[in-house]
């Protein structure tokens, strides 16, 4: 027997007042990194996906309507 599948329904929302934000500072406004150093070691462990893609860049730019998503939560850059 198959179980279903749980849909993300809450998409947390990030507003910047920037043109963009890099991961690592939006890991760490968000709260879900301490620090610059803990924020790097979660992208090079691959834990978090930009636009559906594991990303290993820290200094990836985000811009207005990207999407991250880490431990199974995700949210919007606005």
């Amino acid at each position: 027997m198959a179980t279903p599948s749980l849909k993300k329904e809450n998409i947390m929302k990030i507003e910047i007042k920037t043109e963009f934000i890099k991961l690592d500072s939006a890991l760490k406004y968000c709260g879900i990194a301490e620090n610059g150093a803990h924020a790097k070691e979660l992208i090079l462990d691959g834990e978090v996906k930009v636009n559906g893609e594991i990303e290993l860049r820290r200094g990836k730019k985000l811009y207005k309507g990207d999407k991250f998503e880490i431990f199974d939560e995700e949210y919007e850059i606005e």
